[in-house]
């Protein structure tokens, strides 16, 4: 789905009286989840590296958890920054649905933080692209029969999980 911040914000009030997206003040989850995350990619990072031997599947089955591992850190450091606007998610689409309503500032907002020197709060809407990407691959890799990875898209999806999951610690921070 491309950005558009307004069309975010109609999918998040449905999905609120969908139940999909819910009220929640169980605020201690949040730094479980960013444990979930920081911990998922250095799962996904050995997945990603490893060099398997004759004993061991192919490397393309480890390239489909690397992603899909990768994309789950992004889901988790996700649900903790919906978590920290006081709302859980019920499925993966509501999750990027709610990131980009909730996080994703409008211009106003990113000039205020600007003002205020704290630009590392901006939640840009490529980080939305990213777990969007990520999403779609993760589903790929576990539904596909067979579908191959260069190393350099393995590569590219944990780097962009990476820096996802960086972000969000440094906003909830």
């Amino acid at each position: 789905m491309q950005f558009n911040k307004k069309e975010y914000k109609s999918k998040f009030d449905e999905y609120l009286k969908d139940n999909r997206i819910v009220k929640s003040f169980q605020t201690f989850k949040i730094k479980l989840f960013l444990g979930k995350a920081e911990n998922s990619l250095v799962i996904a990072k050995y997945h990603k590296d490893i060099k398997p031997g004759k004993d061991l599947p192919q490397k393309l089955h480890w390239d489909y958890w690397a992603i899909t591992i990768s994309y789950y850190s992004m889901l988790y450091s996700a649900k903790a920054a919906i978590l920290s606007k006081g709302y859980e998610v019920k499925d993966h689409f509501a999750a990027q649905i709610a990131l980009g309503h909730l996080m994703v500032p409008d211009e106003i907002e990113k000039e205020d933080l600007d003002l205020l020197n704290q630009a590392y709060k901006i939640f840009e809407d490529e980080y939305i692209k990213y777990f969007e990407d990520a999403r779609k691959e993760s589903h790929s890799a576990r539904y596909s029969a067979i579908k191959t990875y260069t190393e350099e898209r393995v590569n590219e999806i944990y780097k962009n999980a990476q820096e996802f999951v960086l972000k969000i610690s440094k906003i909830l921070a």
